[in-house]
């Protein structure tokens, strides 16, 4: 079992920036391909990126390159992701996600576990 507490959400105008973290125990997840995904009100939840086990490859949504990065620590088995450029559009509630296997994927049925979600929320 891979526990997953995601951190650093809020209130950020246009422009700004957040780095979100996700911090993992348990059976960590070193080795393993994590992602970020965000679900909006209304709307189902979509990827927004993805690192690979050894941290060598990164998958991105169209949506969020150039503005977005990931990057893991897997000495301090966490997992970030830097948002710059916010848009109100990114408004959501955002979701680590581990997986048991090293590849970065999209889709969010590829994930073995799951955070519990933290607000990002980005005003006009």
């Amino acid at each position: 079992q891979v526990r997953l507490v995601e951190s650093g959400g809020g209130l950020v105008q246009a422009g700004g920036s957040l780095r979100l973290s996700c911090a993992a125990s348990g059976r960590t997840s070193r080795g393993n391909a994590m992602g970020w995904f965000r679900q909006a009100p209304g709307k189902e939840r979509e990827f927004v990126l993805a690192i690979s086990g050894s941290g060598a490859n990164t998958v991105y949504a169209d949506s969020v390159k150039g503005r977005f990065t990931i990057s893991r620590d897997d000495a301090k088995n966490t997992v970030s992701l830097q948002m710059n450029s916010l848009q109100p559009e990114d408004t959501a509630v955002y979701y680590c996600a581990a997986r048991l296997a090293v590849l970065a994927k999209s889709r969010p049925t590829d994930y073995n576990y799951w955070g519990q979600g933290t607000q990002v929320t980005v005003s006009s």
